[in-house]
């Protein structure tokens, strides 16, 4: 069951920051400055993971997260430094989480899910870098 719990506070994590990456335009500016250590977290798990499979991918991977951290790293307000280092270490373990249980969980349907997931995340995050 406690592998169960992880997927889904996963999920619930990855739909959680889909809901604020609609509103990317329209958000507060503590909801963007969670918004982007979400997706350094991410990136940086979305990197890790390709070192094993995709080398290539990985050095177009670090190059986003090196771009999402210089936005962070402008935007982040004197003394916030914990606090969002904590949100990107959440992020980086649920995408994590995400990223393993679609490449090794034993249960179809949920490695799908899991798979599905991880990609929409990173793909919010991608998609503020290009447009």
């Amino acid at each position: 069951m406690g592998g169960l719990k992880t997927f889904l506070a996963g999920v619930l994590m990855c739909g959680s920051i889909a809901a604020s990456t609609t509103q990317a335009q329209t958000a507060s500016p503590d909801q963007q400055l969670k918004f982007f250590a979400n997706c350094a977290g991410r990136l940086s798990a979305q990197m890790e993971f390709q070192w094993m499979f995709d080398g290539d991918a990985s050095e177009i991977t670090k190059r986003q997260r090196g771009a999402v951290i210089d936005i962070l790293d402008a935007i982040i307000p004197p003394g916030r430094g914990p606090e969002v280092l904590n949100w990107r270490i959440e992020a980086k373990h649920a995408h994590a989480v995400l990223l393993n249980r679609s490449t090794f969980g034993q249960d179809d349907r949920h490695a799908r899910i899991a798979g599905k997931m991880a990609m929409r995340s990173i793909n919010e995050c991608r998609s503020l870098l290009t447009s």
